[in-house]
């Protein structure tokens, strides 16, 4: 009985114990910077949530990975396999022949409109 009630204090006593030793805090709030990093950093995060944020739709809308993703499913019902291959490898297929077919694009359209324009280059002629 002792050990008990002994044990029911102890527990009792534990969280005060826990609490003593300080909880570490986390704050938000929206003040002036100091510096331009500061901001500079801060628009970076933006952007980059951005992006990340809105990859998707731009890899379903100008990309052939929703037809790639079909066609590879109708290959899978053509085969009499409803689950053999399941949809994660679907579209880990789709998106390796996704980016495999549009390597090219991609690096010409980069170094097409790009290139004179970083180069302070016209390729129109102008009057």
């Amino acid at each position: 009985m002792k050990l008990r009630t002994l044990l029911t204090l102890l527990l009792l006593l534990l969280p005060v114990t826990v609490l003593a030793q300080g909880l570490p805090t986390i704050t938000l709030g929206i003040g002036e910077a100091t510096e331009p990093g500061e901001v500079s950093t801060a628009l970076q995060i933006i952007v980059m949530l951005t992006i990340l944020s809105v990859a998707p739709a731009i890899l379903l809308m100008t990309t052939g990975f929703t037809r790639i993703v079909i066609v590879l499913s109708f290959v899978r019902q053509a085969m009499g396999t409803q689950q053999a291959p399941s949809n994660q490898i679907v579209i880990g297929l789709a998106l390796f022949l996704t980016f495999f077919v549009m390597a090219p694009v991609t690096s010409r359209s980069t170094t097409m409109p790009c290139n004179p324009t970083w180069t302070k280059k016209s390729t129109r002629n102008r009057r």
